[in-house]
């Protein structure tokens, strides 16, 4: 019996680099700070409101938008640190994960043959769910200079065409860990001031800004607002990223047309979670207390790598630390990140596979959201180079 051809749908997509990453890790008992995950564990509280939601007998499918009380809790936290108001009935959606929201906001507005503006590197999701959406990537890198990452806005308007539909910012920017400032947001406003285009602004890292800046997030801009899909992430906050819940904030018109995609990709999320996550957003002090405790891992981690042949670029945000390692090796980023694993045990990931076509920069990132010892671990094992 011989099995159909089945022709893919994406021809260019094979295993995730953090996948084989993280396999490699664990084949050569490496530290991964690879993929981005923390290996410390929530708070207890947490899992005692799930564990009470369960209990209490939450355990059927939930409304297809999310459960109230959590859509409640999401738009008056967005009220609060953002001063944005939106309605939760309409204008809030429960996800299974950030991924999640991105695919969907993606296929519910981009048509066959409408371009997406894609700033790369990038998150390895967006170009897949272009692909699906039968739209067309447009890759604009970003420039990489004494500052670190920035966004070259000129080159973003020369990319705009009349069948331009979406453009996709990401700030705190995974992998880079740079974050955009107001001038970036007013410089977006412009471009987009007069179109249909929309925004996806994937906005998963918002708790982590470091260095007293301020997380700037589209919901602070009403003229961004009211063309936006913004996604955050429950898992990065709150340290649970495998239980792949997620919100997207848009306009009401905007949001009828993700319900419509989102009611049959997954139709809803893990009840007694949603519950749980609802009660524990009453004290905002896991969130509000989040940059501090990450910019602690991070100045321990770059403290640890100041000795060692690696340059360090900025990382004003997100969990993530790029180095160059020019001085090192002249080696491609994925042999490299190879090489990192198998022999000194500790992975990380290439840059260049943020990027459609590879580009070569001699970067890798690594992850600090890790325990202190670790961390310590890593950057003894580091420190032979």
């Amino acid at each position: 019996m011989s099995t159909p051809v089945l022709h893919t749908r994406l021809p260019a997509v094979g295993t995730t680099v953090f996948s084989l990453m993280s396999a490699l890790a664990s084949e050569h008992s490496a530290v991964n700070l690879g993929q981005g995950f923390p290996d410390f564990a929530c708070e207890p509280a947490l899992l005692d409101h799930v564990d009470a939601a369960m209990r209490a007998g939450h355990n059927q499918y939930p409304m297809m938008t999310g459960v109230p009380a959590l859509r409640e809790a999401i738009a008056a936290k967005i009220a609060a640190v953002y001063g944005a108001h939106y309605n939760a009935a309409t204008e809030i959606t429960v996800t299974a994960g950030a991924t999640q929201a991105l695919t969907t906001a993606i296929l519910c507005c981009v048509h066959p043959g409408e371009e997406v503006i894609v700033i790369e590197p990038a998150y390895d999701s967006y170009l897949p769910a272009i692909t699906l959406a039968g739209g067309v990537p447009v890759p604009v890198a970003m420039e990489l200079g004494e500052q670190g990452y920035t966004v070259p806005w000129d080159r973003i308007a020369a990319a705009v065409t009349p069948r331009t539909r979406l453009i996709i910012i990401n700030t705190p920017h995974n992998p880079t860990g740079s974050i955009l400032r107001a001038a970036d947001l007013r410089a977006l406003t412009d471009i987009v001031r007069g179109s249909d285009i929309l925004i996806l602004s994937d906005e998963v890292y918002e708790h982590m800004v470091y260095d007293g800046a301020r997380h700037e997030s589209v919901c602070r801009y009403p003229e961004l607002a009211g063309r936006s899909f913004v996604v955050s992430s429950f898992g990065k906050t709150y340290h649970v990223t495998g239980w792949k819940i997620g919100y997207v904030a848009a306009p009401a018109s905007l949001m009828a047309e993700f319900r419509k995609v989102h009611q049959y990709n997954v139709f809803s999320v893990n009840t007694p979670m949603q519950h749980g996550l609802a009660t524990y957003m009453a004290d905002p002090a896991p969130y509000r207390d989040l940059p501090a405790f990450y910019q602690r891992k991070r100045d321990l981690f770059r403290d640890g790598l100041k000795g060692s042949r690696f340059t360090l670029l900025p990382a004003d945000g997100t969990y993530f630390q790029c180095v160059k390692y020019e001085a090192i090796s002249p080696i491609l980023e994925s042999d490299f990140a190879q090489w990192l694993t198998t022999d000194i045990k500790v992975a990380a990931i290439p840059v260049s596979a943020f990027y459609s076509q590879g580009r070569e920069s001699g970067i890798v990132r690594f992850c600090f959201a890790k325990k202190d010892e670790t961390l310590r671990l890593a950057l003894e094992r580091l420190a032979r180079l």
